[in-house]
């Protein structure tokens, strides 16, 4: 963050200093985790269930801390006292940025936001200073956390953008007001919070909304709800994508036996081959987005071509491939779940199996519980299952009665070849893996954050040490 006096930091969030010096200076960083604060940070302490932010304050004093942000005072320690520490992140966010000569980027979509930013941040890296932490953090708390992340130097700021409901994205809008605005997709994660796809659109389309006149707008040219909303923002609008009429598109695309594509990059009359060493063929849509982005910051079309081969994935556990001494290919893409990132996630290790080829490797697909689905929950799980079968999956081991469904759109596909299997939990999926995995499978592990990367972690073991791992259930 920048250097701020604990009087300006108290001015810019309605605060009151408690036992604190006025001048003393902030020069470290914001920090709400007690262990990562050091030298001249300020700690922000949230009141929990099971902890109370503020009985850790001694120990981020004791590790540097300048000052606390907090709810009351606390003898002996110096504090800023405020109502509500989030809305205070918040307010501080935004006075930082008000002082910054920043360019923001915020990114939306049901699915790849966090794929795509980190392709965004890497492309501006190239450009200037930018702040694009690898994880995520697309929420009330996050977003405020990433922007504090900024200094003096910073040039870029690329901010994920989630939401629970309407009105979400407008509120992240008014903490970080973006200049580039872009939209990945719109499909049926948390549509249960949501109650429809439209009103999924409707949220998505607030970041757009939010734009300046001078900004600028990309969409997602192959989705149609994504497109439509250059109907809502005032800004200029890129489409970018594989459909035709797309500003910046994708022609000719090839995925090689890693699943990784290539593609030749056209747009603005120029045209340049890309090979990509992100795997996935949704990573072209992706890559795309990024490149538009790039585009309007300042990267010449000259150099576009180097710096997408260079693109790699950067938050854990999202289409990771690896593989293990006996021949197992593993895709660890077990962070989060929904019906459109399973679909993309099964595609890619259709393709790591040798696609339709006689000499194809077997595929193992690992699925878990979809959550927030609402009343989608049993089809949108039936999908992924046809989908598995269609693209003939080997073996298909279900983790979690709630999964369940999973089985039956598999069952549904006539003519399937397959194995299922259902399991109760991770620990039983780890066992089952132990007793049928064969050298040179391929092995896909997916779904919502219950914990499905256990499966992973077992799998990082060698083939003989398999059953020492032990998943622990969902939790």
């Amino acid at each position: 963050m920048i250097p701020l006096t604990l009087a300006e930091i108290a001015e810019a969030v309605a605060g009151e200093l408690h036992g604190a010096d006025p001048q003393a200076r902030v020069t470290g960083t914001v920090e709400f985790d007690s262990r990562k604060v050091g030298p001249g940070g300020l700690f922000v302490a949230f009141a929990g269930e099971k902890a109370d932010g503020h009985d850790f304050a001694p120990a981020a004093l004791a590790a540097g801390a300048a000052a606390v942000l907090g709810t009351r005072p606390l003898l002996g320690v110096p504090v800023i006292v405020v109502a509500d520490p989030l809305a205070a992140m918040a307010r501080l966010a935004r006075a930082v940025l008000d002082r910054l000569d920043v360019t923001v980027v915020g990114i939306t979509g049901s699915s790849g936001k966090t794929t795509t930013k980190d392709l965004i941040g890497q492309l501006l890296g190239g450009l200037g200073p930018t702040v694009a932490p690898p994880g995520t953090f697309n929420n009330e708390l996050g977003l405020p956390y990433t922007v504090l992340q900024a200094d003096a130097d910073t040039r870029f700021l690329v901010l994920e953008m989630g939401a629970r409901g309407i009105g979400h994205i407008k509120d992240l809008c008014e903490i970080a007001p973006p200049s580039v605005g872009v939209v990945v997709n719109v499909g049926v994660a948390h549509i249960g919070e949501f109650g429809s796809v439209e009103g999924i659109a409707t949220a998505k389309s607030e970041l757009v909304q939010a734009l300046p006149a001078d900004g600028l707008a990309v969409l997602n040219a192959d989705d149609p709800r994504v497109a439509a909303m250059a109907a809502v923002t005032p800004a200029p609008v890129v489409l970018a994508g594989q459909a035709e009429g797309a500003d910046l598109r994708a022609v000719d695309v090839v995925l090689d036996e890693r699943g990784r594509p290539a593609y030749t990059l056209v747009g603005d009359g120029e045209s340049a081959r890309v090979e990509l060493g992100l795997t996935g063929a949704h990573q072209v849509g992706n890559t795309l987005l990024a490149a538009a982005v790039a585009q309007r910051c300042g990267m010449a079309w000259s150099e576009l071509p180097g710096a997408l081969a260079r693109l790699r994935a950067l938050s854990t556990r999202r289409m990771d491939v690896f593989d293990r001494a006996d021949g197992v290919t593993v895709i660890d893409d077990s962070y989060n779940a929904n019906p459109a990132s399973t679909a993309a996630a099964l595609r890619a290790l259709h393709t790591l199996g040798g696609g339709d080829g006689p000499a194809g490797r077997r595929t193992v697909a690992v699925l878990g519980y979809h959550a927030e689905l609402g009343a989608a929950e049993h089809d949108g799980h039936a999908e992924v299952g046809a989908l598995a079968a269609t693209l003939g999956v080997g073996l298909l081991i279900v983790v979690g009665e709630s999964a369940a469904p999973i089985l039956d759109g598999a069952a549904s596909v006539r003519h399937w070849e397959g194995e299922s299997v259902l399991v109760s939990d991770q620990a039983a999926a780890i066992g089952v893996l132990r007793e049928r995995l064969r050298a040179a499978d391929v092995v896909l592990v997916k779904g919502s954050r219950y914990r499905t990367w256990d499966v992973v972690d077992a799998l990082r073991e060698t083939r003989a040490d398999l059953g020492a791992s032990n998943g622990d259930g969902h939790r």
